[in-house]
């Protein structure tokens, strides 16, 4: 049974208000994309949704408590919160550098956690 909702597309900044019409994880009809980019992300959110995730983790004996990390792909959606329940049990050790691998192959997915600012030594 085909199913019709309205998705907005997070490809580009245009953030264009789809119509997608499907069934299941079958792509029947796309509107409202001002690019093919579109229905590609519509494949995509239907099939795999995935997000850059962003969050902190503790440093020891640097000059902040905690050092902001993010994620080297797209995660998968449904295990973000695992992740960030993972990385708030994670504490790395001062001096931490920009790029550096904080986390590897996290939860298994085989994307890595990098740190995104230099943490230095107190």
């Amino acid at each position: 049974m085909a199913i019709t909702e309205k998705m907005i597309c997070i490809t580009c900044p245009m953030g264009c208000a789809l119509e997608v019409t499907h069934e299941g994880s079958t792509v029947l009809k796309v509107e409202g994309n001002t690019c093919k980019r579109g229905e590609q992300y519509v494949h995509a959110e239907l099939t795999d949704p995935r997000r850059m995730v962003a969050s902190t983790v503790k440093v020891q004996g640097g000059v902040h408590p905690l050092a902001p990390v993010y994620t080297a792909a797209p995660f998968p959606k449904p295990r973000i919160f695992e992740l960030l329940d993972a990385l708030r049990r994670i504490e790395v050790a001062a001096p931490v550098q920009m790029g550096q691998i904080v986390v590897e192959n996290a939860l298994g997915s085989g994307i890595n956690v990098l740190a995104s600012r230099d943490m230095p030594r107190v």
